[in-house]
C-alpha cells in the first residue's frame, strides 16, 4: 500500500511537471485544471476565471465537473491541479484544504411547486414529492440521511441521483422534485426557492483542496488568489445583506 501510494505521488509529479515546464517559458500561457463540483461551482470560480483571464487573456482553464471522491483520484494522480468545492475532511500528509467560506444547505423547490407558499413544512410532507438526491457514496448523501434518520421520516423513494447543476436546476425548475443544494447555487435565480424546512446542522465549507505533494504552478497560484480575493468579497457582502 505504501509503493502504491509513493508511486502515484511520484506519477502526479511527473504528470504536472511536463504542463509546469512549458509554463515557465511563458507564465501567460499555461493551463490550471480545477475540478468543481455543486458548491462554490456557480459564483466562487467563474469570478475567479473571469478575473484570472482578465489579467491573463492567453492563459487556458480546464475545469473537470464529478463528484468528490472522483475528483480526489484526478488529483493525486496529477491530472487536476486543485479542486474548489465543499471541504469533507481536514488536510492530512497527502491533502491539504484551505477553507474559504461556510455555507449552509437548503431545500429547494421551484417557485410554483405546491410546498413554496408555505411559511412552515413538515418534514413527512415532502416524501409525498420526487426527490433529486447526492450520490450514496457522498458526504451530504449521508448528512441528509441522517437528518430523515434523526426525525423518524423513511428516506424519500422516489429520488434521482444528480451531481450536475445544469440537470438538477432543468428538473427543479420543469418538475415538482426537491432537491437539497448549497444555498448560494439558486440564490439568484427567481425560479427557485427555498422551502421553511432548517437542514440544520448540515452545512459546510467551502474552499480550496491541493496536494500536499509537488509545487503548484504560478498560472495555479494566480488562480488560487483570484479564488480566496472573490470569497473574500462573497463574505464581505454576505456580512452586509
Amino acid at each position: 500500500v505504501a509503493f502504491t501510494g509513493h508511486a502515484r505521488a511520484v506519477l502526479a509529479q511527473l504528470e504536472q511537471a511536463g504542463r509546469h515546464i512549458a509554463e515557465l517559458a511563458n507564465a501567460d500561457r499555461g493551463t490550471v485544471v480545477v475540478g468543481t463540483h455543486l458548491a462554490g461551482s456557480n459564483i466562487l470560480l467563474p469570478k475567479a476565471i473571469a478575473a484570472i483571464k482578465a489579467e491573463r487573456p492567453h492563459l487556458t482553464i480546464a475545469v473537470r465537473e464529478g463528484s468528490p471522491e472522483a475528483l480526489l483520484v484526478e488529483l493525486e494522480a496529477g491530472r487536476v491541479d486543485l479542486i474548489v468545492g465543499r471541504l469533507s475532511a481536514p488536510s492530512d500528509e497527502r491533502i491539504v484544504r484551505r477553507m474559504l467560506y461556510d455555507e449552509s444547505v437548503d431545500l429547494v423547490v421551484r417557485t410554483s411547486h405546491p410546498l413554496a407558499s408555505l411559511a412552515a413544512v413538515e418534514l413527512s410532507d415532502l416524501t409525498h414529492y420526487p426527490w433529486i438526491l447526492p450520490g450514496p457514496n457522498t458526504t451530504l448523501r449521508s448528512e441528509l440521511e441522517h437528518f430523515f434518520a434523526r426525525h423518524g421520516v423513511a428516506l424519500p423513494v422516489n429520488r434521482i441521483e444528480a451531481t450536475s447543476f445544469l440537470t438538477v436546476r432543468q428538473l427543479l425548475v420543469d418538475t415538482d422534485v426537491i432537491a437539497a443544494l448549497p444555498s448560494l447555487i439558486t440564490r439568484d435565480d427567481a425560479r427557485i426557492t427555498r422551502l421553511a424546512v432548517p437542514l440544520e446542522p448540515i452545512g459546510h465549507s467551502v474552499g480550496i483542496t491541493v496536494r500536499a505533494a509537488g509545487a503548484l504552478s504560478p498560472s495555479a497560484e494566480a488562480l488560487i488568489r483570484q479564488l480566496v480575493e472573490v470569497a473574500d468579497l462573497m463574505t464581505a457582502d454576505g456580512a452586509s445583506d
